[in-house]
């Protein structure tokens, strides 16, 4: 999809606020309000908006414990490498899962309450993934930038 000036101006807005109302959506965008109700309902249902959400800080929200993880699957078997990203997606304490290159096969970023719940994450989930022959574990130290808004 191409987008315009006036659906990157929206697309900047609405990464900054989703509860931004859309009138002043629309001043951003230099639309009417009822272009601007339009051209957003197009940039949702192309695909371009995918949702609307909520950023928590981690740690206010008692999950202090953050780590980037590595995975090495031992085959890339079809019918396992599907079970393992559908077991890694129902898990709330992946934030997010990366299929990469490199060593690794999957980077996780993972919250937990502390190193105990880690461990059980491990031990009760993780390790227990057929398939899986390696897991590297890069706490995460401080929080340098994290952003949601992607440059349009």
């Amino acid at each position: 999809m191409e987008l315009s000036l006036a659906d990157r101006r929206l697309l900047q807005a609405l990464q900054e606020d989703a509860r931004i109302t859309n009138q002043a959506l629309a001043e951003r965008a230099g639309l009417s309000t009822s272009a601007c109700w339009r051209r957003v309902r197009v940039l949702e249902e192309s695909g371009v908006i995918k949702a609307h959400r909520t950023q928590l800080d981690a740690e206010a929200a008692g999950l202090s414990f953050q780590a980037v993880v590595q995975v090495t699957l031992e085959r890339h078997e079809r019918r396992q490498v599907k079970d393992f990203i559908a077991a890694v997606a129902a898990r709330p304490e992946v934030l997010e899962c990366f299929a990469t290159t490199g060593e690794a096969d999957y980077h996780l970023r993972v919250v937990c309450t502390d190193k105990e719940a880690y461990n059980r994450f491990l031990e009760s989930f993780l390790f227990t993934q057929p398939g899986v022959a390696q897991v590297r574990t890069n706490l995460i130290l401080k929080e340098i930038k994290q952003t949601t808004v992607l440059p349009v």
